[in-house]
């Protein structure tokens, strides 16, 4: 196996200036450092990653701690985490809270023991747990803001006004809401931005307010099927729009020729479920990967530039709506 020697002799340069190199340091120029890359990939070099952490005091481990890996939207997002953060040579801990407090917690201390470098968060609820205070670690928050974090998410009102524009272009003038939990920033601007949108001429004929696990809860059943007069069923995500599809045609309602449904967040179910669902696409692709360079920013020492990074969102219209 390749050493650091061997790259060092095969460049003509250092031990220190290939070590510099391969760790991102700022003081080795651009084409020494192409050099050293070049050279370590052709000689099929390995850092040692335990003597490195005890040279540095760096793991070059991070955390990824996830609400709930039930819900497809997660699992995607952290596979493009873990695809990131490997081409820069981190590894990726992940951590599922199982949409729970306690278990977000835990999951945060763990992280500490095992020494990673820096934490990717999606919060669970809206306090900040013990273990993040105490860290004293990088932290880059995803999808779900909070006060005095970087975070990188979606323009979930600018979702929830698309769906109601387009809602309106359809003909649906009378609508019932499945809306995410309250106490979850990013549903909350889901349903404002749809209810802030058009007030003027669309009818909220009821809301019900459940998680984004998708479990429908008695009050939702019982609004499914009474509907009230509405037309269009719009859900807090997708994993709430499939369930409420998949009651509905249980109950002999037929989708969209009895009631038309649209979704957020454009997981995989969306596009292999019959009719295949009308939803706000999340760019989760630019979403992990900005999320792991925020972080890897952090690492390095770089002071970040902005608190926010917020990404535009497209309507993907498929067979789960019908024009009246």
């Amino acid at each position: 196996m390749a050493t650091i020697k061997d790259v060092a002799a095969k460049v003509g340069v250092s031990v220190a200036t290939v070590s510099n190199a391969l760790n991102g340091k700022p003081n080795v120029g651009t084409a020494v450092r192409r050099k050293v890359l070049r050279a370590a990939k052709a000689l099929g070099y390995r850092p040692h990653r335990a003597a490195q952490a005890m040279r540095t005091g760096r793991t070059r481990a991070i955390g990824l701690v996830l609400p709930d890996l039930t819900n497809p939207f997660f699992p995607q997002l952290a596979q493009t985490v873990e695809n990131k953060a490997r081409k820069l040579g981190l590894l990726v801990c992940l951590i599922d809270s199982q949409d729970s407090a306690a278990g977000e917690a835990d999951g945060l201390t763990l992280l500490a023991q095992h020494g990673v470098d820096g934490i990717i968060w999606c919060p669970v609820g809206p306090r900040i747990p013990r273990p993040i205070h105490t860290l004293g670690r990088p932290v880059v928050l995803i999808d779900r803001p909070r006060p005095g974090f970087a975070v990188v998410h979606s323009n979930n009102l600018m979702g929830g006004q698309l769906l109601a524009r387009y809602a309106l272009r359809q003909g649906h003038r009378r609508v019932g809401l499945l809306s995410g939990p309250r106490s979850v920033e990013s549903a909350q601007q889901r349903r404002n931005g749809f209810v802030s949108a058009h007030p003027e001429r669309i009818e909220i004929a009821w809301e019900v307010r459940m998680g984004f696990d998708g479990i429908l809860p008695p009050e939702a059943c019982a609004a499914l099927l009474d509907r009230r007069g509405a037309t269009l069923l719009v859900a807090g995500n997708d994993l709430i729009a499939i369930n409420a599809l998949r009651f509905l045609t249980q109950h002999d309602v037929q989708v969209p020729d009895d009631v038309s449904i649209v979704g957020f967040d454009d997981i995989s179910w969306a596009r292999i479920v019959s009719p295949r669902l009308t939803t706000i696409a999340q760019p989760l692709v630019a979403i992990g990967t900005r999320a792991v360079e925020l972080l890897e920013e952090r690492l390095s020492g770089a002071a970040i530039a902005s608190r926010a990074t917020v990404f535009d969102v497209t309507l993907v219209e498929r067979e789960s709506v019908k024009s009246i």
